[in-house]
């Protein structure tokens, strides 16, 4: 693959995506993550100033926002850091889910869905349009937050694998703490990406790519795909007989 006429195509279609949707320039939300590093680069390579990185902690690891904050000063990235733990813990509060300790998957994907109404509330202040970081090895799978992470307006690593994904934040010259540590959601303490779905990014890339896995891990993947058809599809709408 040739990375540079890749990030060069993307930075073309994301410049034309925006404009020709009447946008002005872009936010998104910049988790510390390899994947929002390298679509923070990337719009700051497309609009420069006319873009807005987003650090929304919510109950989140210190040294994430760290390496977010380190990435914006490195390429002098214009950020706002929204604080939303208040807003968490009240909301936790109101749904009576405080006790509700087996479901923490559903508490946890509250996180997502507060910082997409974050983005969308700046995007509509300064007419943006929010750009997501998920990649195609995330989509395939559904590792995603539904109206969550996935609520946003374009996906410009959404055809790339995680590989893909890697080769292009060593070619951006992401800083090597983001790359090196483990993927995660940060959803939870100690909750990393490959341990929750059971399976390696390599694994993943390599079965999406047609090739052959364990099999074990071949139906964890297939039901993964399966299970989450929904999240890939606008929803359904009664047709009217006429």
């Amino acid at each position: 693959m040739n990375v540079e006429k890749l990030c060069k195509e993307i930075c073309d279609w994301l410049k034309k995506e925006v404009l020709d949707s009447g946008g002005n320039g872009c936010v998104y939300g910049l988790s510390g993550g390899i994947d929002s590093a390298v679509v923070a680069i990337i719009c700051q390579k497309v609009f420069a100033r006319e873009c807005l990185a987003l650090v929304m902690p919510c109950h989140s690891l210190p040294a994430d926002t760290e390496d977010a904050l380190n990435l914006t000063e490195k390429f002098q990235i214009p950020t706002r850091v929204v604080v939303l733990d208040a807003v968490y813990d009240q909301l936790i509060s109101a749904l009576g889910a405080a006790e509700q300790t087996e479901n923490i998957l559903a508490r946890a994907n509250l996180k997502p869905r507060l910082r997409m109404g974050t983005l969308y509330y700046y995007a509509a202040s300064l007419q943006y349009r929010v750009i997501g970081t998920g990649n195609k090895s995330e989509i395939s799978i559904g590792y995603f937050t539904k109206y969550g992470d996935s609520g946003v307006d374009l996906e410009p690593l959404g055809d790339l694998l995680k590989e893909d994904v890697y080769a292009l934040a060593h070619y951006l010259k992401v800083p090597e703490e983001i790359i090196k540590k483990s993927p995660s959601g940060g959803l939870w303490e100690g909750q990393t990406d490959e341990c929750e779905m059971g399976f390696t990014y390599a694994e993943l890339d390599h079965y999406l790519k047609g090739g052959v896995v364990d099999p074990a891990v071949g139906k964890k993947i297939s039901k993964m795909e399966q299970k989450s058809l929904h999240k890939r599809k606008m929803p359904p709408k009664f047709t009217v007989q006429r």
